[in-house]
C-alpha cells in the first residue's frame, strides 16, 4: 500500500518548482540517500569492479567489462555487470568500489530521465558526460577515504557533422575531471594491459562487429596479466558484458553473441596464446 502524507508534512522540498537536475533535488529533499552519505565502510572489506574498456568504430562506439568484483585478494563476485545502458544514446561502465558506483549509475539514469522529462528536451552529449562528472565530485569526500569511483562514459552524438566520428568516450578522475578520450581507453586495474591490446588491434574505419571482438580480446589480455580482471568463464558461461552504441541506439549485446564471440577468442589463443 502506497504511503499518503498528509499536506501539513509534505517536505517543502516536493512542493516547491524543481530543477532539470534530479541530484539537485535529492541533495535538498534526501540527502541520506546520495551515494556516499553516511558511515562508510573499511575499503578493503567492499567489492571492487576492475577492466572496463571503450573504442570507437565507424558506426559509433563499443563498450565492454569484464565480471569480476575483488576484494582484497579474494573473488568477491564473478558474475558483477559493470556496463549499462545510460539512455537511448549513451552508455556507462564502471570501476572502482562496486557498491557506490552501482548506485550512481542508478541516480545517473534517473537525472537523464528527469531532465528529459522536466525539460522537454534531451541532454546533450556534453551535457550527460557533464552531469555525471557533477555526481563523481560529489563522491569526493568518500574517494579520499578509498571509496572511488571511476567511470568511463561512451555515447553518440546525434548532432555530429560526420556520422563516422559520431562516437565519443569520456574518462574521468576521482575530483569530477572530465576529459574527452580518442579512439579507445580503458580504466580499472586491468586498464594498462587492456590499451596495450588496442594500441595493436584498434582499427578507426572497423565495423561494429569487428570492434567487439577488439574489446573482448582486450579484456583476455588485461586478465592474462592483471588478477582482478576475469577473461571469459567458458565452463560458468559467464561472459564480458558488452553494450554498442550506434546511430540505432545503445544496445547491450545478448549473452549468446558473446559467448559465441568469447569463444572464437578463447579458440584463437589456443593456437596462439600471445594473442
Amino acid at each position: 500500500m502506497s504511503q499518503h502524507w498528509p499536506a501539513a508534512a509534505v517536505p517543502a522540498a516536493y512542493l516547491t518548482p524543481g530543477t532539470g537536475s534530479f541530484t539537485e533535488f535529492i541533495a535538498r529533499a534526501e540527502p541520506h540517500l546520495l551515494p556516499g552519505h553516511g558511515s562508510l565502510p573499511t575499503p578493503a572489506d567492499i567489492p571492487h569492479g576492475t577492466t572496463i574498456v571503450a573504442l570507437t568504430c565507424a558506426e559509433g562506439v563499443v563498450i565492454a567489462g569484464d565480471r569480476r568484483a575483488t576484494m582484497g585478494n579474494l573473488i568477491a563476485q564473478r558474475d558483477i555487470e559493470k556496463v549499462f545502458v545510460a539512455d537511448t544514446y549513451s552508455a556507462i561502465g564502471i570501476a572502482g568500489t562496486a557498491g557506490l558506483a552501482v548506485e550512481m549509475v542508478r541516480l545517473f539514469q534517473l537525472e537523464l530521465e528527469h531532465y528529459e522529462k522536466i525539460e522537454g528536451v534531451r541532454l546533450s552529449l556534453d551535457g550527460k558526460a557533464n552531469r555525471l562528472a557533477a555526481m563523481i565530485r560529489g563522491n569526493l569526500g568518500a574517494a579520499m577515504q578509498g571509496l572511488a569511483v571511476l567511470p568511463l562514459f561512451v555515447g553518440y552524438d546525434t548532432h555530429a557533422a560526420d556520422p563516422a566520428t559520431a562516437g565519443r568516450i569520456y574518462s574521468y578522475d576521482v575530483t569530477g575531471g572530465r576529459f574527452e578520450e580518442h579512439d579507445f581507453y580503458a580504466v580499472g586495474s586491468g586498464s594498462m594491459f587492456a590499451r596495450n591490446a588496442l594500441k595493436k588491434r584498434y582499427v578507426r574505419s572497423a565495423l561494429t562487429d569487428d570492434a567487439v571482438r577488439a574489446a573482448v580480446e582486450a579484456l583476455y589480455d588485461a586478465a592474462d596479466d592483471d588478477t582482478a580482471t576475469a577473461g571469459p568463464d567458458l565452463t560458468r558461461k559467464i561472459y564480458p558484458v558488452v553494450v554498442t552504441v550506434t546511430a540505432d541506439g545503445a544496445h547491450r549485446l545478448a549473452d549468446t553473441d558473446i559467448g559465441a564471440v568469447s569463444e572464437a577468442v578463447v579458440a584463437g589463443r589456443m593456437l596462439n596464446p600471445g594473442g
